[in-house]
């Protein structure tokens, strides 16, 4: 064989991968959680941008800001997809009013899709609060506080069990470092251990009462207003660990959902940490 028949070999271009198109992430995500489960004040999924374009890249966080449409626009990524939607309300102008209205138009400007999916993958099987309990290790988990739209089943909380008991101690330093939380708040530590745990990511307090009826032993949420720490002494342990910390892990599933559904579509996991609350 000779040199040119060897070099030959050697460079000849790969074979192209086939292209995807936007609306095909879309139809993956929303097939994964579809938009039905989410709640009647919410807005999930497309919330910018033209689906036909072909997808260069996806960058994968859990708020849109501009520093995060930046971050898309610097790696070539011209689809970014959330978890908080960046449109929550109908805009009544876009200027450069505040943050939003600059995000949208950055948006806009760079051909950049956005799509979010909010509390339809809160409620979806293998959703937000599954990655919580898939964090935690948690085992034998089932939904709770059912949701029922149609044929689809979901549910607003997820309950399991710890591996092995835990005191109160122990398991809290095991939420916190699972979650990098800057603190967890909790209520008077239970004297007993803890087994069976209930979690909603975000802010999840209106689930409390379920997870005391269900018999958990903790409860973690992102947030929960003052008063509900009142009452359930030696009842439940409380831990609210932060609504961004809840659900930072967020993007792996839309990494994961992506990979599967999407082969050869480039995703990123965005560096730009979006959580507005520090801790000092």
């Amino acid at each position: 064989m000779g040199w040119d028949s060897c070099f030959f070999r050697t460079f000849a271009p790969r074979k192209a991968t086939k292209s995807v198109k936007i609306k095909q992430v879309l139809e993956a995500l929303e097939r994964f959680a579809p938009l039905p489960l989410q709640e009647s004040w919410d807005n999930a999924g497309l919330q910018i941008g033209l689906t036909e374009a072909e997808v260069s890249g996806a960058l994968l966080c859990l708020d849109v800001t501009e520093k995060v449409v930046d971050e898309a626009i610097r790696k070539g990524c011209n689809v970014v997809v959330s978890h908080h939607p960046l449109l929550f309300r109908g805009l009544k102008q876009v200027s450069d009013y505040n943050d939003v209205q600059r995000t949208v138009r950055k948006a806009i400007r760079n051909d950049v899709c956005v799509i979010s999916m909010h509390t339809n993958l809160d409620n979806a099987q293998d959703g937000v609060n599954w990655k919580i309990a898939e964090k935690l290790e948690l085992q034998n988990v089932e939904f709770f506080a059912t949701k029922k739209v149609g044929e689809l089943t979901g549910g607003s909380g997820v309950v399991g069990c710890l591996k092995k008991p835990l005191s109160s101690e122990a398991f809290i330093a095991k939420v916190k470092q699972t979650f990098k939380a800057g603190c967890v708040m909790c209520n008077e530590l239970l004297q007993r251990p803890v087994s069976k745990v209930a979690v909603c990511g975000g802010a999840g307090d209106f689930l409390l009462d379920d997870a005391i009826a269900l018999g958990a032993d903790a409860f973690i949420t992102g947030e929960m207003h003052y008063h509900q720490y009142f009452g359930h002494e030696q009842e439940v342990q409380i831990c609210v660990i932060g609504h961004y910390e809840s659900e930072q892990f967020t993007s792996e599933i839309f990494r994961d959902i992506i990979q599967k559904e999407c082969p050869g579509v480039r995703v990123e996991i965005a560096e730009t940490n979006t959580n507005p609350i520090l801790y000092f």
